[in-house]
């Protein structure tokens, strides 16, 4: 009975964020993996549009599509934006919450990249008080017209979860490469040790390339993809797809 009396405990403290530092990496896992109910499967991204137009065709054309995206788009926007937002939650600064959530759907390019963030910010949102995980509520309370960005609950999840910072960037950057990979590999004759090759390098850049992101200035935050806009922009009229964006 002790130990089983323990065993709830330490459950009960892992699911609070209450837990020790090891107790992270399952937490970041579970909030990362693909089986996160959200959709994120549903969506490429632009890349489908990239394939049907013959910009990737192959394993070498999709590993540059998606490190153009990871460090032209991801790492000089979103990352250090998470970065903003989950100082927003430690400070409880609805504010700032809003500011930057509002100032991310403004930098989507498309009508069906802003559609993707929102409907992944919202499943996520329903997702929450499941995981016993609840500023985000808290926050709309205040904010009744507040239309939620998927970055604004994963980072609540992660500052509830007590998730240092550059991890939880990592993992939302990983979790984002593999969909595109997985992407990649539905859309085209790619075999699974190619995605893997893939993903082996592109985890590799994410580490390299993670510290420079988290230490841009506001005025330095930037997306700049014109062809990424094009194909997206596109995609909306794509006669025959698999992907939602």
């Amino acid at each position: 009975m002790g130990n089983t009396a323990a065993m709830f405990t330490m459950e009960t403290d892992v699911v609070a964020g209450r837990g020790t530092g090891s107790s992270r990496l399952p937490l970041l896992l579970q909030l990362v993996s693909p089986t996160l109910p959200v959709g994120a499967y549903a969506y490429s991204q632009g890349l489908e549009q990239a394939v049907e137009w013959g910009w990737v065709i192959d394993e070498r054309s999709a590993h540059d599509w998606i490190t153009g995206v990871l460090l032209s788009s991801l790492m000089t926007l979103d990352v250090p934006v998470l970065q903003r937002l989950a100082l927003a939650w430690e400070q409880s600064d609805y504010a700032a919450l809003c500011r930057w959530n509002a100032f991310l759907l403004a930098c989507r390019e498309t009508s069906e990249l802003r559609a993707e963030d929102r409907n992944l910010g919202q499943a996520l949102r329903r997702l929450l008080p499941a995981l016993d995980v609840q500023g985000l509520a808290e926050l709309q309370r205040e904010h009744a017209t507040l239309t939620p960005c998927y970055a604004l609950g994963f980072t609540c999840v992660g500052s509830h979860w007590q998730i240092d910072i550059r991890t939880l960037a990592t993992g939302y950057c990983w979790s984002w490469v593999e969909n595109q990979v997985m992407a990649a590999l539905k859309l085209m004759s790619l075999g699974q040790t190619a995605g893997q090759r893939m993903l082996l390098s592109l985890g590799r850049l994410i580490d390299e390339q993670i510290d420079t992101a988290l230490a841009l200035s506001d005025d330095h935050i930037t997306s700049s993809l014109p062809g990424f806009a094009m194909a997206s922009a596109a995609h909306e009229i794509q006669f025959s797809r698999l992907f939602r964006s």
